[in-house]
């Protein structure tokens, strides 16, 4: 992968003189401002040549005239001066300072940078999770496009309005049934879909703070891995199975998955919604087509990518290059590695030196989040290409499982084994000037028809 974080270079040639060349640009397009060289136009060398004589005279035959002598001199001198008082004239005044030199110009003026990012080093706000399940496989946070904040602690889901600090509960899930395994937000920010250890996945209205319906039939065990496509809602098992499920219909089942042996704990679609990539306890990466997706047979993978050596849960796909994916390998692999999903190539491969439990890109910069386990639980924040270090944040006492950021791209939220639910400000302020995303359709727009 090529280095980066250099400065570009403006297109403009640099000169070694700025000031210098633009000084001479202006004297050419003006007249007479070299102030010194005289107008010739205004000069007087006949009577130039007879002041020099008269002088010569004075003081090589210093004699005394007659008073009528001294006085035709005198006479004849006013004649040919006519009170003049100096030989060389100028016909325009010459220019002052500020007119050659003005205030816009300055002296090795510096190109503008823009200026370095403070990135805080602690978090603005701890909450507490008690009876969050400390299983690196689940999915367990979630950030919805309307600023509230889900999470599982237990059997309960509790949701967190960013814009008050509010915290309600949503729903307690039976023994039996739960805990719960994982949690994803629907596009509209509204419903949310919460899958349960006995293998079903249950979808909630938050808004009106009742249960739409019910998923069942799709695995035979926990599922702990979801993740939206518009209506389409995609689960993993610890089948080993990947289902697609449009919420819009009775049978919901549309496609099925098969590659994995082992659990999948990790699932993410494309910013598009044309490609899925997977990642499981079988140390396996797979990509998916949703073009050749069937319900008829098991879809055939696009790319199944082996270079991971422990389970792949930390998927991200980059904001700025569609066809970009970085993964993270737990706790017996413990890298990034960066793909092109278009090949398969593997472009980078980064040894972290701890398993990698989520990653999360800066929807305005070109940077990388990493949260991870063992030895510093830390975040370690990255510049892209290059992979530099810019920041490690620390404050969780364990492994920091999930993470989670806000509609606006700018607070990260993670969640880790202490218990504890800490807010970073670590992407910055958004760029006002970037177009408001468009708006997605209502998943669940045809909900009144599902019996």
């Amino acid at each position: 992968m090529d280095a980066g974080g250099s400065l570009s270079s403006s297109n403009k040639p640099q000169s070694r003189h700025p000031l210098q060349d633009q000084a001479i640009h202006r004297r050419n397009s003006r007249e007479n401002l070299d102030r010194f060289i005289p107008n010739r136009s205004a000069m007087d060398f006949d009577y130039a040549h007879y002041m020099l004589m008269e002088a010569r005279k004075g003081k090589e035959n210093p004699v005394i005239s007659s008073p009528s002598k001294e006085a035709y001199r005198k006479h004849l001198a006013e004649a040919l001066n006519m009170n003049r008082t100096r030989i060389l004239a100028f016909k325009d005044k010459p220019p002052t300072a500020d007119s050659i030199f003005p205030e816009t110009l300055c002296v090795n003026q510096p190109k503008s940078v823009k200026p370095r990012r403070n990135i805080p080093q602690t978090s603005e706000r701890t909450l507490d999770a008690p009876e969050l399940v400390d299983d690196y496989y689940l999915n367990l946070l979630d950030w919805g496009s309307g600023n509230v904040l889900a999470i599982a602690l237990g059997h309960t889901i509790y949701l967190w309005d960013a814009a008050n600090a509010s915290t309600s509960e949503l729903t307690t899930i039976d023994d039996e049934d739960g805990p719960i395994t994982s949690v994803s937000w629907a596009p509209d920010g509204r419903h949310i879909a919460i899958g349960l250890n006995n293998s079903v996945v249950q979808l909630w209205d938050t808004t009106a703070n009742r249960q739409l319906r019910t998923l069942r039939g799709g695995h035979r065990s926990r599922v702990g891995s979801l993740d939206w496509n518009n209506h389409i809602l995609t689960t993993g098992g610890m089948d080993g199975l990947i289902i697609n499920n449009d919420v819009r219909i009775r049978s919901h089942i549309v496609d099925t998955y098969k590659g994995h042996h082992q659990e999948v704990c990790g699932l993410k679609w494309s910013a598009s919604g044309q490609q899925l990539a997977s990642g499981g306890n079988d140390n396996l990466l797979h990509i998916w087509d949703r073009s050749t997706a069937s319900s008829n047979s098991p879809t055939q993978w696009l790319h199944k990518l082996e270079d991971h050596t422990a389970a792949v849960k930390a998927l991200a796909w980059c904001p700025f290059q569609g066809n970009l994916l970085a993964s993270g390998g737990g706790g017996g692999d413990r890298c990034i590695k960066f793909w092109n999903t278009h090949t398969g190539a593997c472009l980078n491969s980064v040894d972290t030196g701890s398993q990698v439990c989520a990653l999360l890109w800066n929807k305005n910069e070109r940077e990388l989040l990493s949260s991870h386990g063992f030895t510093q639980n830390q975040l370690t924040l990255w510049k892209y290409p290059s992979m530099v270090k810019m920041a490690e944040l620390t404050g969780h006492t364990s492994r920091v499982l999930f993470m989670a950021q806000s509609p606006d791209g700018c607070t990260v939220a993670s969640a880790a084994g202490d218990e504890t639910l800490r807010f970073w400000n670590v992407f910055g302020n958004p760029e006002a000037s970037k177009p408001a995303p468009k708006t997605t359709r209502e998943p669940f727009a045809n909900v009144n028809r599902i019996r």
